[in-house]
């Protein structure tokens, strides 16, 4: 199993990128475009995927974060693995 701060830095580097994405862009623009929503959707995915593989101590520790909403970010077909 990797290390949590591995996953950690997964999801700060999906956020970011998401960020970097969707900057300039208008809801409208967004919309209208799939790649911009291809390319978002996969980094949820990630960010979803690392949640789901973080310690549960570490989630109990920081009860602040809703990771039943973060593991959300999985598809369903995804989870069963």
């Amino acid at each position: 199993m990797r290390h949590e701060k591995l996953y950690l830095t997964d999801i700060l580097e999906a956020a970011d990128a998401i960020e970097r994405f969707i900057s300039g862009l208008s809801k409208a623009e967004f919309i209208n475009d799939e790649l911009y929503q291809s390319a978002v959707l996969q980094k949820l995915i990630v960010i979803g995927e690392a949640a789901a593989k973080l310690p549960k101590k570490l989630q109990v520790e920081h009860d602040e974060i809703n990771y039943l909403t973060v593991d959300r970010c999985y598809l369903p077909s995804d989870k069963a693995t």
